[in-house]
């Protein structure tokens, strides 16, 4: 019988992988995990600095998810919603989200990825102005650097190339405009707010330069995600909504990685005073132990399309495992045990130490900007500090600290130069010291090397 390396190198197709180096790498075998922890084949521990993707925020081996998972499993394994079907798991967490988002008499439409959520906005937003006779108007607005998923649409709206290169991408009606970064965007003796309004600007005479009358929606991260862990600056959102309403173009909010208690509150609209017409749900929602997402709908975007779903016969379009019962039953006790354990609270107490300790590593000669909210962040490396020069992106500099962290016991990501964390939201302040104290060493190490080979 063959190992589960050799087996994986044979067989398995690996997303976001160098596929071509992936056979002389092979992979690395996570066999268990514990709390923040996971452990591989040689037993050896590693810090989930990354809460696996931004996701198991209550960590591993939480057995109520367990219980609520095996418990959902005897009754009832699996049903649909299809054709007006439904089953107690699935209404009820709608149920909850309706109540929970800040969202105006929300409708909840499930499925499996925030991908599939995402994407699901897109036809609802198209389908909705064909039914209030406004078939032009169907442009959609994302960001650079923005992470909306990976279907066709969705890689579209993302604004990262290794996202797009090589897929024939993006599609026809979607559009981007500047991110929101101002430690590397903004212009020399620019507020924060000054840069805030620019970005607003350059919105307003996009929307204009197409046609108002062509563009449907706006997609953003409270905080952007895989771009880099961008949180927004002063007055932009506000600035942003203030454009959005002026020429009716909806807001779709990705909380695919912001939701339930990253930033602080339960949802990083909260956090950043925004007010979505539409909001998508994934990750967070089961803490990551099964795949489940969820799309909510205002209700004045929900009524036009009950009204041309009517008229058609139909509303055709579903997911067969979208509110799948088992999902559904473990979403609706991580919810409960968020509240119970006041994981909010925690996030409000400990949120506060990983960001100071972030802020401390400026200090640190490769890094330029430390950044962040609650329990997300990321360092930025640079190879002129004063400057703010980027390093060569053929050098791999982030990848090189990530693998070297990795060594250390400490799994974070790496978005080109900056490395991203978002530890499980149960961490305590001494694993965020010990996940930090980790990451310094990867950070020493690699400046030895850069400066022995003369790059810094």
């Amino acid at each position: 019988m063959t190992s589960v390396s050799e087996a994986d190198i044979a067989h398995l197709f690996h997303p976001y992988t160098n596929l071509a180096r992936h056979p002389e790498t092979g992979p690395m075998v996570i066999t268990h995990g514990e709390g923040v922890r996971v452990f591989d084949e040689a037993g050896k521990d590693y810090i989930e600095g990354l809460a696996g993707l931004w996701c198991t925020a209550l960590g591993w081996g939480e057995e109520r998810l367990v219980a609520a998972a095996a418990e959902q499993m005897r009754k009832l394994p699996f049903y649909h919603l299809f054709t007006a079907k439904t089953h107690e798991p699935a209404t009820r967490l709608a149920e909850q989200l309706a109540g929970l988002a800040p969202v105006a008499d929300a409708k909840v439409l499930f499925a499996c990825s925030g991908s599939e959520s995402n994407d699901t906005a897109i036809k609802l937003i198209w389908y909705r102005n064909n039914a209030l006779g406004k078939p032009d108007k169907k442009k959609i607005i994302a960001r650079e650097r923005a992470y909306h998923g990976v279907t066709i649409a969705t890689a579209s709206l993302t604004g990262l190339p290794v996202n797009q290169r090589g897929f024939d991408l993006p599609i026809d009606r979607i559009l981007h405009t500047g991110n929101p970064h101002y430690w590397r965007c903004g212009q020399a003796g620019e507020t924060e707010e000054q840069f805030a309004s620019r970005r607003a600007e350059e919105l307003e005479q996009l929307i204009l330069a197409e046609g108002p009358d062509t563009v449907a929606a706006f997609f953003a991260e409270p905080v952007m995600g895989a771009g880099g862990v961008i949180v927004p600056p002063a007055t932009y959102f506000a600035k942003i909504q203030a454009v959005l309403k002026k020429y009716d173009v909806l807001l779709v909010a990705d909380e695919v990685i912001t939701g339930f208690g990253r930033t602080g509150q339960m949802f990083g609209s909260q956090t950043f005073g925004l007010q979505p017409d539409l909001m998508t749900v994934a990750k967070g929602l089961s803490s990551g132990y099964l795949p489940i997402s969820a799309l909510i709908v205002a209700g004045h975007v929900y009524e036009p399309i009950k009204a041309q779903a009517g008229e058609i016969g139909s509303f055709g379009h579903g997911f067969t495992y979208g509110g799948h019962p088992v999902s559904a039953a473990v979403a609706l006790e991580t919810l409960k045990i968020y509240a119970e354990r006041d994981i909010l609270g925690h996030v409000g107490r400990i949120g506060p130490v990983l960001q100071r300790g972030l802020r401390a590593l400026q200090q640190h000669p490769l890094v330029g900007e430390a950044r962040g909210i609650g329990l997300i962040g990321a360092v930025e490396l640079v190879a002129d500090k004063d400057r703010r020069t980027a390093f060569d992106p053929k050098l791999a500099i982030g990848a090189r600290v990530v693998a070297k962290a990795q060594a250390h016991g400490v799994i974070l990501r790496a978005m080109g130069d900056a490395i991203a964390f978002a530890p499980p939201l149960i961490i305590s302040e001494a694993d965020i010291d010990e996940m930090l104290g980790r990451f310094r060493l990867a950070l020493d190490e690699a400046h030895g090397e850069l400066a022995a080979a003369g790059v810094v």
